[in-house]
């Protein structure tokens, strides 16, 4: 039987922090490496992947109380930074030529970001995992998705999050709630809806990109999505 052809060539990965997190720890290094092995099948169907994690595991900005929110967002940059070194070394771990990069300069850790070489590597093959968001405070890792997605000329933006799709609400707080399989960004707007945060709708609508929302409790819903299956919910102008 022939296989489906990948539906992009080219995508940007978001996965949640919280996803990422272990019943004791951080991080849940056996699903880290699930994840990895479904990053190894997109990459053999000849996908080019980028990855971008959240840091809700670790520390979220919003946490830091009565830090400077500044500083608070500085110390969620890290916290990224941190998750993206492990889902590279899952990587490696699985086969992948995998590179780490960072918005900000971690000299010694992480090589510091610039497009050319991002887009050069993608290429070339290798697995790109990003860190320290967009490298400024205020602006989360969904808006830093869609950013580094425009950048390395992506064609789509994987939203991995801990909910299988976009709903009109919370669906464990609301059973009423709606759930959308296709929206556009104006409607997410209008209806205010919890899809991707404001900055990275706009963004998103501005560019012209196609974004996708997903549960990322199955990992093999990453390569549903890549492979055209219809699951989650579609955004798109």
């Amino acid at each position: 039987m022939k296989q489906p052809n990948p539906r992009y060539k080219r995508v940007m990965l978001k996965l949640s922090g919280e996803a990422l997190a272990g019943k004791d720890g951080i991080l849940n290094f056996d699903f880290l490496d699930n994840v990895a092995g479904v990053i190894k099948k997109c990459h053999d169907a000849g996908i080019e992947m980028a990855v971008l994690s959240g840091a809700g595991n670790i520390w979220r900005g919003r946490s830091g109380g009565a830090i400077d929110s500044c500083r608070a967002d500085h110390m969620g940059m890290l916290a990224t930074l941190i998750n993206a070194i492990a889902i590279q070394d899952a990587l490696l771990r699985a086969g992948l030529k995998a590179r780490a990069l960072s918005a900000v300069g971690v000299d010694g850790m992480v090589q510091r970001f610039d497009e050319e070489s991002a887009i050069s590597a993608l290429e070339a093959g290798e697995i790109i995992v990003f860190g320290a968001g967009t490298g400024l405070p205020f602006f989360s890792t969904d808006t830093a998705a869609v950013v580094r997605a425009a950048q390395i000329k992506a064609d789509a933006v994987l939203m991995a999050k801990n909910i299988d799709a976009v709903y009109s609400d919370d669906p464990r707080k609301n059973p009423a709630a709606v759930r959308y399989s296709d929206i556009t960004y104006a409607e997410v707007i209008e209806k205010q809806l919890k899809a991707l945060d404001l900055t990275a709708t706009i963004f998103c609508m501005d560019h012209q990109m196609k974004c996708y929302a997903f549960e990322l409790k199955d990992p093999e819903n990453i390569l549903r999505v890549v492979m055209g299956e219809n699951i989650g919910t579609e955004l798109h102008n």
